[in-house]
């Protein structure tokens, strides 16, 4: 069955010309994955906190803070805007591995 609504039936996030206004020095590091590479995974390095500036429906400003997975999500989506891959966010030298691989990598997420 398709869904029509985000999980949970949150209200779906609807950025506008967003960009990121400022970001924590905390990060960390997880696997990305994307349909630009969908049969790949990568370990990128993201803020674990994101402010982002965008325009809402109605045409006013808004401001929003993301945090942890959502903020790694809000920004992976506003780095393609920026004509911008997860593969330019790696540390040098740190290659994709292939979804077989990755299978099992993962860490469960910290919440606070």
């Amino acid at each position: 069955m398709a869904r029509n609504t985000p999980p949970g039936d949150a209200p779906a996030i609807i950025l506008l010309n967003p960009r990121i206004t400022d970001r924590s020095d905390e990060a960390d590091e997880q696997y990305e994955g994307c349909l630009s590479f969908f049969d790949v995974r990568g370990l990128v390095p993201r803020p674990l906190k994101i402010t982002v500036e965008a325009t809402a429906l109605t045409g006013e400003t808004v401001t929003t803070a993301y945090e942890r997975g959502l903020a790694r999500l809000i920004h992976h989506e506003i780095d393609h805007l920026d004509g911008l891959l997860y593969t330019a966010r790696m540390r040098a030298g740190v290659a994709p591995i292939p979804v077989e691989e990755y299978r099992q990598t993962g860490r469960a997420w910290a919440y606070e």
